[in-house]
């Protein structure tokens, strides 16, 4: 009976070696600019549970962000967040941007961000600097694509490279 027991286990063992779901850690960001608007317009998607436990890792707050349950204060770390882990240069200089809002679409929160007031024949590069979620997660990838005209970069950025630009 001992030897059908640990048969039947051994059997049945790479069936469940396999049956754990994977989880992917990334952040697709797009960064354009606007001629009409003459603003660096920014959008951000970020998964809605890794922010959720980033944030209550890192502030101690429960977010219950995407939820009938979420706060204001939920939004506000949100934003706080965002603010100490993505940073947005334009021609070597870091710029403040504005916090446009944020919307959901399943799994995911969408945050809206700009830098207004930014003339085209003065802007000659963008830098950005995603470390989103890289405090939390060592395997976070953060996607950046940037375009301003007919140019355009994409980087991968993650923990120890954080930072993309493109030169114009």
């Amino acid at each position: 009976m001992k030897f059908l027991k640990i048969g039947l286990l051994t059997l049945l063992l790479p069936f469940f070696a396999f049956t754990g779901v994977h989880k992917f850690y990334i952040s697709v960001t797009n960064v354009d600019y606007s001629e009409k608007d003459r603003s660096v317009q920014i959008i951000t998607r970020i998964f809605i549970d890794d922010m959720n436990s980033v944030i209550n890792e890192r502030y101690g707050i429960p977010a219950k962000l995407g939820t009938d349950r979420e706060s204001s204060m939920d939004r506000e770390y949100l934003e706080k967040y965002l603010r100490t882990k993505f940073v947005v240069e334009i021609n070597g200089e870091t710029v403040t941007y504005d916090f446009i809002g944020k919307k959901y679409d399943t799994d995911m929160v969408i945050c809206y961000l700009e830098v207004p007031n930014i003339q085209r024949d003065e802007l000659k590069q963008i830098g950005i600097t995603n470390e989103v979620l890289t405090d939390l997660f060592d395997d976070q990838q953060n996607v950046v694509h940037i375009k301003v005209d007919n140019k355009k970069k994409s980087h991968v950025l993650i923990k120890s490279h954080t930072k993309g630009m493109l030169n114009l």
